[in-house]
């Protein structure tokens, strides 16, 4: 299949080509524990159903530097538009507060893509306190490096300390409820790593900010890139 054409429509590009349905397995999210200790996370492996993973590759949007990029600033097909239309769905919020016990009506969300990390990426930390509820959904093939697999830490100085690591593999979710004691981390990684990211944040002043943020950092990371290929 061709990939699809179409124009970039308000925060997402929009293709003409129709667009896959239920692509989350809602049914397995909600049959998956709460894991309670070091803090309030689950795991899921193949959350995005089978049918529609050479869809959503073939749809994510080419990303050469490392960094996180705001969804508005890319093009992304329209496999991957639906499945974003779908994570800010009404069903997906519900079953989100029903596992975490939360309370995210009007609260407004966030989207990034990851396409790579560089040697900086992984230091542990515990996402800022503007946040509430971090998803992650990685998007490669199987992972035979031993970099880049986010680990669950029991502690803020101890990457070895971890109650669990997760295989950045496609369609792998990992969410976790933002905390003082919400630490995560991993061994560096140079190379191709995606990953879409989705918060639940305060208000919509951070959304604002942390977009303004985003884009700044994306437009001068692209320019580096650009000299980067003119020096070469």
């Amino acid at each position: 299949m061709s990939k699809p054409k179409g124009v970039k429509v308000g925060a997402y590009f929009v293709c003409s080509t129709p667009l896959l349905t239920a692509m989350l397995d809602i049914a397995k999210f909600n049959a998956t524990p709460l894991n309670t200790a070091p803090y309030s996370y689950l795991v899921v492996k193949d959350f995005l159903h089978a049918d529609c993973l050479e869809a959503i590759t073939r749809d994510f949007p080419e990303i050469k530097q490392a960094g996180s990029y705001p969804i508005e600033s890319l093009k992304c097909g329209a496999t991957l538009v639906s499945l974003l239309h779908e994570l800010e769905g009404a069903e997906f919020r519900q079953a989100m507060e029903r596992k975490f016990d939360v309370d995210l009506t009007n609260r407004p969300t966030m989207m990034t893509l990851r396409g790579r990390t560089d040697e900086t990426d992984g230091r542990i930390h515990t996402d800022s306190k503007t946040k509430i509820i971090t998803v992650l959904i990685y998007f490669n093939q199987a992972w035979q490096k031993s970099g880049g697999r986010l680990r669950v830490l029991r502690s803020g100085t101890d990457l070895e300390d971890y109650a669990e690591e997760v295989e950045p593999s496609m369609g792998t979710l990992l969410v976790f409820k933002r905390g003082d004691n919400s630490w995560h981390g991993h061994h560096p990684f140079v190379g191709e790593r995606k990953t879409l990211q989705l918060n639940w944040v305060l208000d919509e002043k951070v959304k604002r900010r942390e977009q303004v943020r985003h884009g700044f950092s994306a437009f001068f990371k692209k320019l580096f890139g650009i000299k980067q290929q003119y020096a070469g």
